[in-house]
């Protein structure tokens, strides 16, 4: 990255070495109430204990910023100490994450397809009614909703309003009806630092998402996204069980502003994927978070966040994520035609993550998000990030339509998303935390996940 490249604070750090993503640490957290495990890397399950990665052809499909069909590969990215992750150049998909248990035995720990058709089909399908579960996919440009798809920008010639495909309630959803998960990113390998993995570019043009009247999802036009976007997200595996993704967002136009959000939505159950339906709910969770932002009946924050304390949005401490989900009578801080868990069909929220403390900083100098246990394999997740919010969604749209990896069908209780990431709705809440990018800057961010057993 040349000298002359801007960059500007986005989140709580900005992060400047794709490569170095991962940082070996163990993190002292206990202030936080995570036990010793949780901050210790997983333990060796065979291997070399070197990291590697591998890639091999997964088909191909059509891309609608080349126009043409582009070959798709499978990249395997190795520990060396047993956790092993699968990352497709389709979408920047996750498709799976091998995790071995404390009793050695392995097992994969996120919700995934089988086949590149599959993900073409039903991860994220150009329809106009609630999207798609969007299994593992880098999301962009923008992640979440944003309201009435519409949001308004000062540029060099003045405010400008643009208006985005709805394709969820009234809302856009994780950038729109072909969002960064639909598309063929290139791909190369990346060593370094005790690291390994792949780095995935994508080149979003000025006006994605942009469409005549009529269109789908825009029955009066739809201007797009300003702003030709430059994404580059690095998956890198370590030793320690840790996967990083860091993300390096360049917008590339000379005068125009834009927006963005990114984050990852794999959908992790610790049981392992294959697990019986609702084997998830009895998973415990812990949140780094005091508050959290209610959400209007087609969930759009309603502008201010609001205290955990005393409702079941309280994961300060660590809670099975079925104990509370179908409470509907419990308070929740939200002003009473908004009930949360029935609107959400359970947990689909932002929680406003806690300043970062010394107790809560891990790998890379990461602030600590969130843990997850699976007590009878012993499997946990720890989630760091610099970002200032995460979405904890408990899968409530898994309906049993969906056949998984390993032939299963996925229902509610399935698995659960920890998606880090700004707010929902930002450009349209002034008091929220900024996700505008500004012409010829680049953003740089980068969330862990880390495995131990």
């Amino acid at each position: 990255m040349s000298d002359e490249t801007r960059h500007r604070r986005f989140g709580r750090r900005a992060r400047v070495s794709a490569v170095s993503a991962v940082t070996v640490v163990a993190a002292a957290a206990g202030a936080f109430g995570v036990t010793a495990a949780s901050a210790a890397p997983a333990k060796p399950a065979g291997g070399s204990g070197t990291p590697s990665v591998s890639s091999e052809p997964f088909g191909s499909t059509y891309d609608s910023y080349a126009q043409k069909v582009l070959p798709v590969y499978r990249y395997t990215l190795s520990s060396g100490t047993g956790v092993t992750a699968q990352i497709l150049s389709y979408g920047g998909i996750v498709q799976s994450i091998d995790v071995p248990g404390s009793n050695g035995q392995e097992a994969d720990v996120v919700l995934g397809f089988k086949t590149l058709q599959d993900y073409v089909t039903y991860d994220s399908p150009p329809v106009t009614a609630n999207g798609g579960p969007y299994f593992g996919e880098s999301i962009g440009r923008y992640g979440n909703r944003i309201a009435n798809g519409t949001f308004s920008l000062v540029q060099p010639t003045g405010k400008v309003t643009y208006t985005l495909p709805i394709n969820n309630n009234g809302n856009t959803l994780h950038g729109g009806l072909v969002g960064f998960g639909s598309h063929v990113w290139a791909a190369q390998e990346v060593h370094g630092n005790g690291s390994a993995g792949v780095q995935l570019t994508l080149v979003s043009p000025n006006g994605d998402q942009s469409a005549p009247a009529g269109s789908p999802g825009c029955p009066n036009g739809c201007t797009g996204f300003p702003a030709t976007l430059k994404d580059v997200v690095t998956y890198t595996i370590n030793s320690a069980g840790q996967l990083g993704i860091h993300y390096a967002a360049t917008d590339e136009s000379t005068n125009l502003n834009t927006v963005i959000n990114l984050t990852n939505h794999s959908y992790f159950n610790l049981a392992g994927e294959n697990s019986p339906a609702g084997s998830a709910y009895s998973q415990k969770i812990q949140i780094n978070a005091d508050q959290y932002t209610p959400t209007n009946l087609t969930q759009i924050p309603l502008g201010y966040n609001v205290s955990v304390k005393g409702t079941p949005f309280d994961f300060t401490s660590p809670q099975a994520l079925g104990s509370r989900i179908d409470d509907v009578s419990a308070p929740d801080n939200a002003p009473a035609a908004y009930n949360q868990l029935l609107l959400a069909q359970g947990y689909d929220h932002n929680w406003v993550l806690n300043q970062q403390t010394p107790a809560t900083t891990g790998p890379d100098g990461l602030n600590l998000a969130a843990h997850a246990w699976d007590l009878a394999s012993g499997r946990e997740l720890s989630v760091w990030t610099d970002q200032p919010g995460v979405q904890f969604y408990s899968g409530n749209f898994l309906t049993g339509t969906l056949v998984g990896i390993s032939g299963n069908t996925y229902r509610q209780g399935a698995g659960y998303t920890f998606e880090t990431q700004h707010f929902p709705n930002s450009p349209n809440q002034p008091n929220f935390p900024s996700t505008e990018i500004k012409a010829g800057q680049t953003i740089n961010s980068t969330t862990i996940f880390a495995f131990s057993s």
